[in-house]
């Protein structure tokens, strides 16, 4: 029975070996432990752009910095708006507000999760300067109907990728959509070397203007101070980059196993009365699983508290979903489109998944199938005790 204070075990996170322990050394053995002194950096960009299908990567200090400079580079400044998801990691809004600019949320879709196209075309402004679709838990937005979206108002995608390394669109992988695409490396991220982010770029152009700005405005190789434009210091260290080229050597092999594994645990949860797991996009042809995610629609908050706090007694990873991104304070401390309440009533289903969803790390999809059957005896106990 759940309430015996059974311990669950799963698989650790981070997970590492000799792979990351011998590219550490030769990071170290290097002559300088920048990215203009080794080679560690740009090396896992070109690898990471190739198994995302990308022309470009530029690796940054971390993800939240990846959007800001993403943004950036596509010309967004102060008092533009980007539309953003209103159920997502703060971090979406945020980037758009540290550059001056207005995050306006869209709903989300009551199956996925992810951006409503409809409720993002209906928030397009001339000030629109870009639409930023995140792929919750690893699960791609509607690229499709986003696309023609972006075609038919000019205005460019920037796809939060924080959840989706490895992920693929009716066999497109991220790097091939021809959009920006951000990504992060931290500590609990499907690829980790503790903080850390990456672009992918689509042409030329694009990826100089990123290098100028992630680099204090210095192109590659200046000796003369040549600061060309604007920017900061984003550039990733070489040992974050050495264990980076290590952990995108077994993403395949993780990713292949979380399918498996969502498949089985997800038809256990939905089993459970009142328990309905995040769907799926069958276009989605790969789904990166960062989270398992499920909603317990009606649940209050204490109740839900009191399920997470359960399953984390058993040793589960587990946590309360995003609240609206309206409905934080740090929201409040920027330009914004309106109220809390105003920004509910364009956002009904943000509204309730913000309430009622639960989430696992994506570190319990690596478990056995028998550790999973149990995981879905004790959350079903717990729902039923509450």
């Amino acid at each position: 029975m759940p309430d015996s204070g059974e311990e669950l075990l799963f698989p650790s996170w981070p997970q590492h070996g000799e792979e990351e322990r011998t590219g550490l050394l030769r990071a170290l053995a290097q002559e300088g432990w920048w990215r203009n002194g080794g080679s560690e950096v740009e090396d896992f960009e070109r690898e990471f752009a190739a198994h995302h299908g990308a022309p470009y990567a530029l690796a940054t200090t971390n993800g939240t910095h990846a959007l800001e400079l993403a943004l950036e580079v596509m010309g967004v400044g102060p008092g533009d708006e980007v539309v953003v998801p209103a159920f997502t990691f703060i971090s979406s809004s945020l980037a758009v507000q540290r550059i001056g600019a207005v995050p306006v949320p869209a709903d989300v879709r009551p199956d996925t999760y992810c951006l409503d196209t409809e409720s993002a075309a209906a928030l397009v402004t001339p000030r629109t300067k870009a639409i930023m679709p995140v792929h919750m838990a690893g699960q791609f937005a509607d690229m499709d109907a986003l696309e023609k979206l972006s075609v038919d108002t000019g205005v460019p995608l920037l796809q939060d990728a924080a959840h989706a390394h490895g992920a693929r669109w009716q066999g497109r992988r991220v790097g091939e959509l021809g959009s920006i695409a951000a990504f992060s490396f931290q500590n609990g991220k499907l690829m980790t070397a503790g903080e850390g982010g990456a672009l992918l770029l689509p042409d030329e152009e694009s990826h100089r203007q990123a290098y100028l700005r992630h680099c204090c405005g210095r192109p590659p190789g200046d000796r003369l101070y040549a600061h060309l434009t604007q920017g900061s210091n984003y550039r990733m260290n070489e040992f974050s980059a050495s264990v980076l080229r290590a952990q995108l050597g077994r993403l395949e092999d993780q990713l292949r196993i979380r399918e498996q594994r969502w498949a089985h645990l997800r038809e256990a949860l939905a089993a459970i009365d009142g328990v309905v797991p995040q769907g799926r996009d069958e276009r989605g042809t790969l789904h990166a699983h960062y989270m398992a995610m499920v909603r317990l629609p009606g649940i209050t908050a204490q109740r839900r508290l009191a399920l997470v706090d359960g399953l984390v007694e058993r040793g589960v990873p587990a946590f309360v979903g995003f609240p609206p991104v309206y409905r934080t304070e740090g929201f409040r401390h920027g330009p914004v489109p309106g109220d809390a309440g105003e920004l509910a009533a364009h956002c009904p289903v943000a509204e309730q998944i913000g309430g009622d969803c639960v989430w696992l790390h994506h570190r319990v999809l690596l478990a056995d199938v028998p550790v999973l059957d149990r995981l879905a005896e004790v959350f079903a106990g717990l729902v039923r005790a509450l």
